[in-house]
């Protein structure tokens, strides 16, 4: 029997009324927020396993537009089930396999296009939460078109030490209490990065959260955790606005 890997009760969420709207990029839909005025800065979100229409990732991407990025979130399960609350954990290994967070190039290719030649963007950064956020770790190592990235309570995949090798500055944030990533792992990932990173990096760890902490909406958030959860979107903010 599989723990349940998602402590946040995805049950019971208010709903959202989206200021973006959707659009179809070749074979991928997608989310996109834009700031009132012209900017030639953009921002891509990769959403967890709840998909891109999830209320939470869309509230982000809002979040994001409104300080000051052309904000997408693609669906990156290309039009195939998102996990669902219903769904049981003991199929989650087997749902994982026809879902990688590490097969997500040509979707980004696609999406990067789309930003460059029909929104102007000269500046790219990558925001990723859990499933969203091992999918930005990948694509830090192997795109160079993005500028900067966020990786939220992304899992650490261990495969080598390629792995390290990251192109340009990435911010990795965890929550103390999450239970898909021990200390350990985090430990490590901070080793493997004094030794082979050649960019700017960073990894912060806020006290007491669970696993997908940061992307709660304000009404959904519990008193105690409301001050961790506005510190990583600050932090998270600042890091792309350092950088893109």
């Amino acid at each position: 029997q599989m723990a349940d890997p998602f402590l946040y009760h995805t049950g019971d969420r208010s709903g959202y009324g989206c200021l973006g709207h959707e659009v179809q990029i070749e074979h991928i839909k997608a989310y996109i927020c834009r700031p009132s005025f012209f900017t030639d800065k953009a921002v891509i979100v990769i959403h967890d396993i709840f998909g891109w229409m999830f209320p939470d990732i869309r509230y982000i991407v809002d979040l994001i537009a409104g300080h000051g990025y052309i904000t997408i979130c693609p669906d990156f399960f290309k039009g195939t089930d998102p996990w669902k609350t219903t769904d049981h954990w003991a199929d989650f290994a087997d749902w994982m396999k026809h879902h990688d967070p590490t097969k997500v190039d040509k979707e980004a290719d696609v999406v990067l296009k789309y930003l460059k030649e029909q929104c102007d963007a000269k500046k790219i950064g990558i925001v990723g939460f859990s499933w969203g956020g091992m999918a930005v770790h990948h694509l830090m190592l192997k795109n160079p078109q993005l500028t900067a990235g966020v990786s939220l309570y992304g899992r650490i995949i261990r495969d080598s030490e390629e792995r390290y090798n990251l192109l340009n500055p990435t911010f990795f944030i965890f929550g103390e209490k999450d239970h898909t990533i021990s200390y350990d792992q985090i430990t490590l990932l901070e080793e493997k990065l004094k030794q082979y990173c050649k960019v700017e990096y960073k990894i912060k760890v806020y006290p007491g959260q669970v696993h997908g902490f940061a992307q709660l909406k304000p009404e959904d958030m519990k008193p105690a955790d409301k001050p961790y959860i506005e510190e990583a979107r600050k932090d998270m903010i600042d890091w792309i606005k350092m950088f893109v």
